[in-house]
């Protein structure tokens, strides 16, 4: 442990701001350090750009900053994989853009960060995290980079993460990879921050970034996101293209937005969402995408509307049950009429198909994808690779699921086909409990606060309530519902197919009511029993 790891959170920010000084390199107003960036949202931003309070590249050089004092130094949360060397280029040029002619809309001149699996063009690798991929440049933006150049925003970075979406070992950390080494939990440093869209989440908590970009298979984004207390949805698939995007999973692979607040993610959804031919699944998209996400979001919301308790991931841990509670509280004194409890189908079913289908779909989907890429040419080349350099991506442990990815068949074998139309089966279980008690939606506790990060376990304390919504490509929204021993745990909103816009709703009103969203204390150690005590 760093010695700055036990610094005080006033001492983090002392550091935050004078290295923010020192970028400024004596430019006067490119670096405006009356504004308090932390937990800024996207309107205060570009309201403070529109009024010269603050320029697109002032606000890059702060959060480069922030990342030099709290990721590569401080806390080293290392949460960033690789810095855009163009990052302030792309500011200055968005600035001058801005003077001439306005901005382009709510993400101009706002600095994002991706996930280390969607590929960028230019200077930055994109790898998933896997020092197999490091050489081999991606040919072109991924469609979601492009949809964020084309909104006027700064791609500032790429973020760590499970390495291969966490689908390498049965005995995985999350947050870390080859390439990237361990993130960490901002709360509690020796927590696990989830993932595998771990560094995403945790630049965005510890302000790294106005919004990132994650991806999700099953709780890639609403696990991290709920244990780094910030907002994160999962669309329904096909609402985002995956053209570009590393695969784990094509039935369930989607990207999604990572935020502070649900008028934000509600923001970035909006500016990444859209049919698009290089991904076949956004086709079933049309005439379910909206331009704008925000309009619908209602502080009353919550106000007669009829919410389905999902109990299957009660008594997990004592904390996190007394918080749910707490959130049902909120809930019924907002309006909303809870039917509880409403049983979903076998959970554990849906887990034992969906590993079958995701073994057969990552060795057919990535060595489509390698094929067309260059560099590794299959499955196998990245698992001799990682056994030709053990010492590097291999020193805690191994590639289990790799080798079980490689011993399986086409997609037309009997077990995968079986096993997928199994995952399928839960978009019926889902809609018929909400069409059997007239529900808008299902709520539930997104999971537990963080585990220790344990290189012997791997993620063994870890729990989600994100496989039903991710084997049936619904849409999940998980918004902060508060702390365990100083460890955040969020609430799930998840309901049919194409609900975004009704989960965002519901989700931001129960945000306006309880005010949950707290920045991170980067505490050393927290105490073990009130997180992982248990009832019964």
């Amino acid at each position: 442990m760093s010695r700055s790891g036990n610094l005080d959170r006033r001492s983090f920010l002392g550091v935050t701001l004078a290295s923010g000084a020192a970028l400024a390199f004596g430019r006067g107003p490119e670096v405006n350090q009356t504004v308090a960036v932390e937990e800024a949202t996207l309107s205060r931003l570009q309201a403070w750009m529109q009024a010269g309070t603050l320029s697109s590249r002032g606000l890059t050089e702060r959060y480069l900053a922030r990342i030099r004092a709290l990721d590569q130094a401080g806390p080293h949360l290392n949460a960033v994989i690789e810095v855009n060397p163009e990052a302030l280029a792309m500011a200055r040029e968005l600035d001058s853009e801005r003077r001439l002619k306005g901005p382009r809309g709510p993400l101009h001149g706002i600095p994002v960060l991706l996930k280390d699996n969607i590929e960028t063009a230019g200077p930055m690798a994109s790898t998933a995290g896997s020092l197999a991929l490091r050489g081999a440049p991606a040919p072109r933006d991924a469609f979601v980079a492009q949809r964020l150049r084309e909104a006027g925003a700064v791609l500032l970075g790429k973020t760590n993460l499970s390495e291969w979406a966490n689908f390498r070992s049965t005995h995985s950390v999350s947050g870390w990879s080859g390439r990237g080494g361990q993130t960490r939990n901002p709360y509690v440093l020796d927590r696990n921050p989830s993932g595998s869209s771990s560094g995403s989440a945790v630049a965005v908590a510890a302000n790294l970034c106005a919004v990132a970009v994650g991806t999700e298979t099953d709780g890639s984004i609403v696990s991290p996101a709920s244990s780094c207390g910030i907002v994160g949805l999962k669309p329904s698939l096909g609402l985002i293209s995956r053209a570009g995007i590393i695969p784990l999973a094509h039935s369930q692979d989607s990207a999604g937005p990572m935020a502070r607040s649900v008028r934000d993610a509600a923001i970035l959804l909006g500016l990444l969402a859209g049919p698009e031919p290089r991904d076949p699944a956004t086709d079933a998209a049309r005439g379910h995408v909206l331009t704008d996400y925000t309009l619908g979001l209602n502080s009353d919301a919550l106000k007669g509307a009829r919410l389905g308790v999902v109990r299957a991931w009660s008594a997990q841990n004592a904390g996190t049950d007394d918080l749910f509670e707490q959130a049902l509280g909120v809930l019924r004194s907002q309006g909303a009429i809870l039917v509880d409890p409403a049983q979903l189908g076998p959970t554990k079913a849906y887990e034992e198909a969906e590993q079958t289908v995701l073994l057969y779909e990552f060795k057919a989907d990535l060595n489509a994808y390698l094929a067309a890429r260059g560099g590794p040419a299959d499955l196998a080349a990245i698992i001799a690779f990682n056994e030709a350099h053990r010492a590097q991506e291999m020193p805690f442990f191994g590639q289990e699921l790799l080798l079980q990815a490689q011993a399986k068949g086409p997609l037309t074998d009997a077990a995968y086909l079986k096993a997928l139309a199994q995952c399928r089966s839960a978009r019926e279980d889902i809609d018929s409990l909400l069409d059997k008690h007239g529900l808008d939606a299902l709520v539930a506790p997104t999971g537990g606060p963080a585990c220790l990060i344990d290189v012997v376990l791997g993620d063994a304390g870890l729990w989600c309530c994100s496989t039903p919504a991710a084997v049936a490509g619904y849409p999940h929204l998980t918004v902060p519902a508060g702390q365990v021993a100083g460890l955040p745990v969020g609430l799930s909103f998840f309901g049919r197919a194409w609900s975004e816009s009704l989960l965002l709703n519901l989700g931001y009103a129960f945000e306006q009511a309880s005010g949950h969203r707290r920045p991170p204390t980067y505490l050393a150690t927290a105490p073990l029993n009130p997180v992982h005590g248990r009832r019964g």
